[in-house]
């Protein structure tokens, strides 16, 4: 798929990969919509061109609506890309007691139930498109904390093994409708709420990484997606972006 003659559908787009996705996909010609709670990514998305729409991933008519604005402004959907989610540090019995049922419950609410609720209506917009090939792609956000996630790190990590392990069955479901499905399952990134961090836990993060010693740039993970969207053969994987971090 051509990604300057694309439609693309960003979640999260108001900040980190998302923002970064977003504002790469436009400066190569597509047409983006900005989907996030934050009404702060109006601006952000004004900024680089995109449209916006306001939705909580969690909420099916919530996203119904925004794809049905998406839609209305683009002319159609071509491509998704999921970077909407949430991270908890929480361990399974810790000094206060057991893990938090909520807090578990709302990770996978929101970053497993709130990709699966976007890509299942973005794919029926998708669907429409009529092409012999390639009527779209979906790109979801894993992590590597799927395959070697740290302590602490249950929910975010049975989060993200989740999305990982539907890639495939996904990607056979859509493809009698000719749509694409991968994962991309990212390392440690400078993402705003990394690089808040103070210098000597930024440098410490990186010096974990085994090549380069450095931590992942969001616009590397764009280019990654945008990859995925313009070689046709790709579907159906999850594709680690870490420098080979391996998580002890």
């Amino acid at each position: 798929m051509d990604l300057s003659n694309a439609r693309a559908i960003v979640t999260g787009g108001a900040s980190g990969l998302g923002a970064a996705t977003a504002r790469h996909f436009r400066e190569r010609g597509a047409q983006v919509t900005v989907l996030d709670r934050d009404e702060a990514g109006t601006e952000a998305a004004a900024g680089f061109g995109a449209y916006f729409a306001r939705a909580d991933v969690t909420d099916a008519d919530s996203v119904a609506a925004a794809i049905a604005q998406a839609v209305e402004r683009m002319g159609g959907i071509d491509v998704c890309v999921n970077c909407a989610g949430i991270v908890v540090g929480e361990k399974t019995v810790g000094r206060d007691g057991p893990h938090s049922l909520d807090s578990f419950r709302r990770t996978i609410e929101v970053n497993l139930i709130g990709t699966f609720n976007v890509l299942r209506l973005a794919a029926a917009e998708m669907a429409k498109n009529g092409r012999d090939q390639d009527n779209g792609v979906i790109v979801n956000t894993a992590s590597i904390a799927a395959f070697d996630g740290q302590s602490g790190q249950a929910a975010y990590a049975a989060s993200k093994a989740a999305i990982a392990g539907m890639t495939l069955p996904i990607a056979r479901d859509l493809a009698r409708n000719k749509v694409r499905v991968c994962a991309i399952a990212p390392g440690i990134f400078g993402t705003p709420m990394l690089r808040g961090l103070p210098q000597d836990v930024q440098d410490s993060l990186a010096a974990e990484v085994t090549n380069p010693k450095r931590l992942g740039e969001p616009e590397e993970f764009a280019r990654l997606a945008a990859f995925i969207v313009e070689n046709g053969y790709m579907n159906g994987e999850t594709i680690r972006i870490d420098g080979a971090l391996r998580m002890r």
